[in-house]
């Protein structure tokens, strides 16, 4: 089985060669170099900077290693990908720090806070300022009147895309579970039960936790959206179980959080994981989670995801800490052994981020291994406490080193 220490270690000396650019951390290719057919993501940025930040509360890498690619982030999430003139964060730039496109998307946004709220608690120079601004900017343009998440704006923050998705409000619930916690401003919180409620007490329950991806401006399903792209890396057709894994962990934070948390969270999270269990496991008679699910429940995208995987390894994880019941406890120990199995790469590092059908490693939704996110943190949220959030916590037991600037 997986020890968590010595992935979390493998996983971190993986994505070090990540750093080349100083515009922020360049995608990786399946040996872990980076490609140079890819810009430089702010996403990508976000999350290996919220990655390094823990790997430096932990001891990861040798020395001040780790927090050094930690103020690494920081530095790029200030500098090259943050738009100085207008505000916000550009979705990525050429490795000379040159924008490309002009959609500033909300599914950044959320990483940008995650990764400061990170690099807040690990005590990263900057990152004080830079979730300051970061959610100053979600606040002001990326939540509407109602406080749901508006996916993407042009880049002088005016109207976007005709669009509104579950995705980007899935991850801007975590970003707001981070900022609460890291602020002790305990509103960021509450937005993000109101996020959770609307999408999945509301939307989610009433399609029998086949939970929508996708919706026009007024948040009505778009139920045939890119049926003809149906393996879409972030816009998928149909139900797409591992967001459905990913909400039950999410609802379980919030539920070990908030104060006087609703039965529902509870209720909700075994209900996502009963259902994603349901289509996602073994659907079409092989082991691991297909990546779609169509409205009637049977497969559409077979391939195996790895994220889909960390998911389901983090919520088991979440719901036989919040629960105690045996059941949550082997389907933990199932994923793992999944994972062990057919997804990590003992040859290159890293995970594989996808494989087919038949569970052999494939490249057509994920071309390389991107980045360590969700296998990093997957492999410590399925034994950590539910609250406060990973960077506190790590925060709490092991005081941070100094961090240069």
């Amino acid at each position: 089985m997986i020890d968590p220490d010595h992935e979390c270690r493998r996983l971190a000396g993986f994505a070090r060669p990540s750093a080349a650019s100083p515009a922020g951390f360049w995608w990786l290719d399946e040996s872990g170099r980076p490609d140079p057919a890819e810009p430089v993501h702010t996403w990508i940025t976000a999350r290996m900077t919220h990655v390094f930040a823990l790997a430096h509360l932990r001891g990861d890498l040798p020395g001040s290693e780790a927090a050094e690619l930690a103020a690494h982030g920081i530095r790029a999430l200030s500098g090259a990908l943050r738009d100085d003139e207008l505000g916000g964060w550009y979705a990525s730039v050429s490795t000379d720090g040159e924008p490309i496109g002009t959609l500033k998307e909300a599914y950044a946004h959320a990483f940008v806070i995650l990764a400061a709220s990170s690099g807040v608690t690990a005590g990263v120079p900057g990152a004080d300022t830079l979730l300051d601004e970061a959610l100053g900017v979600m606040w002001q343009h990326f939540l509407d009147d109602s406080g749901r998440v508006v996916d993407s704006l042009e880049r002088d923050l005016g109207s976007g895309e005709a669009y509104r998705g579950a995705n980007s409000s899935m991850h801007t619930v975590e970003a707001f579970l981070a900022a609460g916690d890291v602020t002790g401003d305990g509103a960021w919180h509450q937005r993000a039960l109101a996020i959770s409620e609307h999408l999945i007490h509301g939307v989610a329950r009433a399609h029998g936790y086949d939970l929508p991806e996708h919706f026009d401006l007024s948040w009505s399903p778009l139920l045939d959206y890119n049926a003809d792209r149906p393996g879409d890396p972030f816009r998928p057709y149909g139900c797409t179980p591992g967001h459905l894994l990913e909400w039950s962990r999410l609802l379980l934070h919030l539920d070990a959080t908030l104060p006087d948390a609703p039965s529902w969270l509870v209720e909700d999270a075994r209900a996502l994981f009963a259902r994603a269990v349901e289509v996602g496991w073994a659907a079409d008679g092989e082991t691991g989670f297909v990546y779609t699910t169509s409205w009637d429940g049977t497969p559409v995208t077979r391939l195996r995801l790895h994220w889909v995987a960390a998911e389901a390894l983090a919520a088991a994880g979440a719901l036989y800490t919040r629960t105690g019941e045996a059941t949550y406890d082997e389907w933990r120990q199932r994923f793992e052994a999944y994972i062990e199995t057919h997804l990590v790469d003992h040859e290159h590092g890293s995970w594989h981020h996808e494989l087919d059908e038949h569970n052999r490693p494939s490249h057509v939704v994920w071309r390389g291994k991107p980045d360590v996110y969700h296998a990093y943190q997957a492999v410590l949220l399925a034994q950590m406490p539910l609250a406060p959030v990973l960077s506190v916590q790590l925060s709490q037991s092991t005081p941070p080193r100094g961090v240069s600037s």
